[in-house]
């Protein structure tokens, strides 16, 4: 996701957020073995190491080769090995064979961040930067919270099912939230970012939308409402489901959740007993469109979400502070826990334009095929998200801790 560069954002200065930023990086990969950090468990999936190696790549390249006079890169090799999808930037190693990398290692990544760290501290000061830093700052927090939901499902490919790390204990579930709904009464609705503070290209425009009268839930599905969908056939009923929803239910053999298994399920703590209230997780698109289906309901519109959300505090409910076995625990509020599908497909708002250069790519030639999801995870770094914020995952995919919040028409 990319940013129009917007001005910083109030609260500490970038010195003091960079440094965090970078070292909740490095504090969640402190706990993982350099085998753990290498090995990639799907294509949609990459090596905490990768991560870590990526996100000083993006550092290295905007920043300091871009912006620091007489700059040279730690390696002029790795590049090719640690760029995304950047086709500006040239050539790179297939996504798929980033688990190949076993050289270089995770001490010396580690090594090249520190290296990037103390290059940019004289950066810090220019003004003209300051955008570019946030945007800097906004990726790596993506890859934060990618770096635990990849480990997770690289953990659970061991039959051994083995925890995130040696400590790691299961997060208590909160006490069910209310069963009530949040009314709108409809109208016209003004979305997408006001332009203060950052924010990614893909949140705006501004502009004005019609919302109908609706209502959204004011607490996400559970585990204990997902069991009765199971037992009510759910998975077996296709009246319930999209066309291509039923032929990847049956093309992939799904009938429950990932990482559920009889009354348990896989966490960064490891196996534990599937707690019946905490929110259900690991959803695709497809089964929260199902699941609605079969509950009276349907997924809310991103407009629908957005207005409802205008009211909320982005940085409230069960979101990333430090390291641990994150995850799902029934905490109030619209934001954290899981991430919600809409109903609304990953388009660009009108009047949209991307920024200029290669970090244009990061959102706008990804407009295709998926569907906006919104709010914030369990995994998300508090202070990430905001209203306006525009998530973007492909129908299949439920890797990420993605919830479902019901809406309705009022």
């Amino acid at each position: 996701m990319a940013s129009k560069l917007s001005p910083a954002q109030d609260g500490p200065d970038l010195a003091t957020r960079l440094a965090a930023t970078r070292g909740l990086s490095a504090a969640l990969a402190a706990p993982l073995s350099d085998a753990d950090a290498t090995i990639q468990s799907m294509p949609d999936a990459s090596p905490a190491k990768w991560h870590l190696a990526h996100t000083t790549w993006f550092w290295e390249t905007f920043l300091l080769r871009d912006h620091l006079p007489g700059y040279r890169r730690f390696d002029e090799r790795w590049p090719f090995l640690f760029n995304s999808y950047y086709e500006a930037e040239g050539a790179r190693i297939a996504r798929a064979s980033r688990g190949l990398l076993s050289r270089p290692t995770l001490a010396e990544i580690l090594d090249w961040r520190a290296h990037v760290d103390a290059a940019i501290a004289p950066l810090l000061d220019d003004p003209s930067l300051a955008g570019l830093i946030e945007l800097g700052l906004a990726h790596e927090q993506q890859h934060q919270e990618l770096l635990l939901t990849d480990i997770k499902h690289a953990l659970f490919q061991n039959p051994l099912g083995p925890a995130y790390s040696s400590d790691a204990k299961a997060p208590s579930v909160e006490s069910p939230a209310d069963d009530g709904w949040w009314d709108h009464p409809g109208g016209i609705a003004e979305v997408g970012h006001g332009g203060r503070g950052f924010a990614f290209d893909n949140e705006g425009p501004r502009h004005r939308v019609l919302v109908q009268p609706f209502a959204l839930s004011q607490r996400l599905v559970t585990n204990r409402e997902w069991d009765a969908f199971i037992a009510d056939d759910g998975y077996r009923q296709p009246r319930l489901w999209l066309a291509d929803g039923w032929a990847w239910v049956r093309a992939e053999g799904v009938a429950a959740p990932l990482y559920w298994r009889d009354d348990a399920h896989f966490t960064l703590a490891g196996w534990q007993v599937r707690e019946a209230e905490a929110p259900v997780s690991h959803i695709s698109y497809y089964e929260a469109d199902a699941f609605a289906t079969w509950a009276g309901a349907r997924l809310p519109t991103e407009f629908e979400w957005e207005t409802i959300a205008q009211g909320h505090d982005p940085a409230g409910g069960n979101q990333l502070d430090a390291p641990g076995p994150v995850a799902p625990r029934g905490a109030p509020g619209l934001f954290g826990d899981c991430w919600q599908f809409t109903r609304s497909a990953y388009l660009p708002y009108p009047r949209f334009q991307p920024a200029e250069g290669a970090v244009g790519e990061y959102n706008g030639k990804f407009m295709a095929g998926q569907f906006v999801l919104r709010g914030a995870s369990c995994a998300t770094p508090r202070g990430h998200s905001r209203a306006s914020y525009r998530n973007f995952f492909y129908p299949h995919q439920r890797w990420q801790f993605i919830g479902l919040r019901l809406a309705k028409d009022a």
